[in-house]
């Protein structure tokens, strides 16, 4: 889940690479790195964040056109100087940036060690290194064949790039299920874990598929071969992504300014795709697939986090519009239960990046029992949507913030137009309810524009819960999952104790916690199951619990019981989800920056989760 940036070319390495790996911050903060080559290789690297790196390198050396950069979420070592990356060969001729987990690198340092090598970390990059320096010595071999052949020794995931001393003007990039993007200029190459620190000084890029390996010379054509010795044709794209897109734009925070663009991203996931004047959905990525969505035995949706809660939102709108059993699963366990595949089954895989490790490896599970796979995610280009059959675009534009809002809404934005989809086509929805739930949805992100504007008096009640221990949040029904993400929110950024539960479980167990010094926060919108919400609230108030709810504009009941009352317009309850998510969003971030939390980079965690 590292970033990783190189630059060769004619201008100054330096701030290139750092400007980079401020840009990649999200994927990674316990330390960074950087090595610039000018004559020597200098390699600059500590624990802690870019700024801690600028501040270690002060007056030192940055001379230099070519280099590598590097910000760590650690896996294998604690986050510390000696493991901080770019980490170098015995020999010093190379040194090299990873992203990614060498699965055996335990055997391979064994072998180095029985060889005569010495490590100086605890990491598995440094390994990878040394077997590279290993193998061009021993069969006396230029850096290219020697990265080709060390990559068909290792197991694991990995996007490295790769530098030596020996030859100053070369680069050498990789990838095996991690991202890597290759940025192409005049007489200049980039290379990244994404757009980010690319799209400033060219828009024409390479995104590198599995087990390729990049060539990147000074004044020389990109080369790519497989590590089979495979020579490939760089297929070079324009990206579509805008400088303005990944600064802050006047907010404090990216999450703020995320939280807050939520009304133009569900426009932007729904734009071309629905005609409300005709009341038709036009999902192209379904298209091809649509009777075999139709005919499926049943759906099972994949994701992790706050993918998976929007999983859950489909499952609810699924079932309920279109008649199809669904079952949600988290990724990561999915693929290690021996689960019943068969090809009359529809997986429908959700991620953010479209990196995610284990969602990757769960589709690839379900497509080699014959699956059909629908991507939904936001990233084009990236893995997940190359490994699917089919998929759907949210053009929710790019997420900063690790803790993901935007992402969110238009996740179940999509999902909501694949359920009416396919409701309307199988015939399980009546054409009134169709083109009522389809207006609806096409008036929410004026909706969301609303719940915004109560952002101060939202800040208020963060101000009065901000020292809470605990906090429990309840839903019924589509109200569910948006309890989950409420409480999944409030852990990630606030380091707050936190759960979410469906609203008539509570008796069943968490009651027990409640006290006036648990807030409970009830999402409690005009629904289907409103009265039974009220007994529930009514349960809390028994046993002196503060109740924050979420309630449709107008309510008089709960307004009488709660404590703290937040109004979010009247919609369907199918689309509560996207209306009811929104304050609690602001809540968790309001409560994270009065304690004193780093909302953008909670920490232990990263935005894209390249590793299992």
């Amino acid at each position: 889940m590292c970033g990783i940036v190189a630059y060769i070319g004619n201008r100054e390495a330096y701030p290139v690479i750092i400007k980079g790996l401020k840009r990649l911050e999200y994927r990674g903060y316990d330390s960074a790195g950087i090595a610039l080559m000018d004559g020597e290789i200098n390699v600059y690297k500590c624990k802690g964040k870019v700024s801690d790196l600028e501040e270690h390198i002060g007056s030192k050396n940055i001379n230099g056109t070519i280099g590598i950069g590097h910000t760590r979420w650690a896996t294998h070592g604690v986050p510390n100087d000696v493991n901080a990356h770019p980490h170098s060969s015995e020999s010093g001729n190379l040194v090299m940036i990873h992203n990614g987990i060498i699965e055996n690198y335990g055997t391979l340092k064994k072998e180095l060690s029985r060889l005569g090598y010495t490590f100086e970390s605890d990491t598995d990059t440094e390994v990878l290194v040394y077997l590279i320096d290993h193998i061009q010595q021993k069969e006396n071999i230029d850096l290219v064949e020697a990265v080709r052949l060390a990559l068909n020794e290792v197991a694991g995931a990995y996007a490295i790039v790769v530098m030596e001393k020996q030859h100053p003007d070369i680069l050498v990039a990789a990838k095996k299920g991690s991202p890597m993007v290759i940025g192409i200029g005049k007489d200049e190459y980039f290379v990244a874990s994404d757009a980010s620190p690319i799209i400033e000084y060219t828009k024409n890029v390479v995104y590198l598929e599995e087990e390729e390996i990049a060539v990147l010379e000074r004044n020389k054509e990109l080369k790519i071969i497989t590590i089979k010795n495979k020579k490939i044709t760089p297929y070079i794209q324009e990206l579509e992504l805008h400088l303005e897109a990944i600064e802050k734009g006047g907010f404090d925070h990216f999450m703020l300014k995320e939280i807050f663009e939520q009304p133009r991203s569900i426009l932007d996931s729904m734009r071309g795709r629905i005609n409300i004047e005709k009341g038709t959905i036009q999902l192209g990525g379904i298209q091809e697939y649509l009777e075999k969505i139709k005919n499926a035995e049943r759906i099972i949706i994949i994701g992790c986090g706050t993918s998976w809660h929007a999983g859950l939102v489909a499952e609810y709108l699924i079932e309920d519009l279109a008649r199809v059993p669904v079952e949600v699963e988290y990724a990561s366990e999915f693929r290690y239960r021996n689960p019943i595949i068969s090809e009359k089954d529809v997986v429908i895989a959700i991620s953010q990046s479209g990196e995610t490790a284990d969602t990757l490896a769960a589709i690839e599970l379900a497509k080699s029992k014959g699956a059909t796979i629908f991507g939904v995610c936001n990233v084009a280009g990236s893995s997940i949507a190359r490994a699917s059959h089919a998929g759907a675009y949210t053009h929710a534009g790019p997420e900063i913030g690790v803790a993901s809002t935007k992402a969110f809404t238009a996740q179940v934005t999509v999902l909501t137009l694949i359920a009416l989809s396919l409701a309307q086509h199988k015939g399980t929805i009546t054409k009134s309810r169709f083109h009522q739930i389809l207006n609806e949805l096409a008036l929410v992100p004026n909706m969301v524009e609303r719940v915004l504007q109560n952002n101060e008096q939202i800040e208020y009640i963060a101000s009065i819960f901000k020292d809470a221990r605990n906090f429990l949040y309840l839903g019924r029904g589509y109200s569910f999952p948006v309890a989950l993400e409420g409480a999944l929110k409030l852990k990630e950024i606030s380091y707050i104790h936190a759960e979410g539960y469906p609203a008539a479980e509570m008796k069943h167990g968490p009651i027990a916690l409640i006290d006036e010094e648990m807030p409970v926060v009830v999402i409690a919108t005009k629904g289907g199951n409103y009265e039974k919400v009220v007994s529930n609230i009514q349960e809390v108030k028994a046993r002196k619990g503060t109740i924050i709810a979420v309630v449709t504009e107008g309510d008089v009941q709960v307004k009488e019981m709660a404590d703290y009352v937040i109004e979010v317009p009247e919609v369907d309850d199918a689309l509560i989800p996207l209306v009811s998510v929104i304050p609690l969003q602001l809540l968790s971030y309001h409560i994270a920056v009065m304690r004193g939390c780093n909302v953008d980079q909670p920490r232990n965690l990263a935005k894209s989760v390249t590793v299992e």
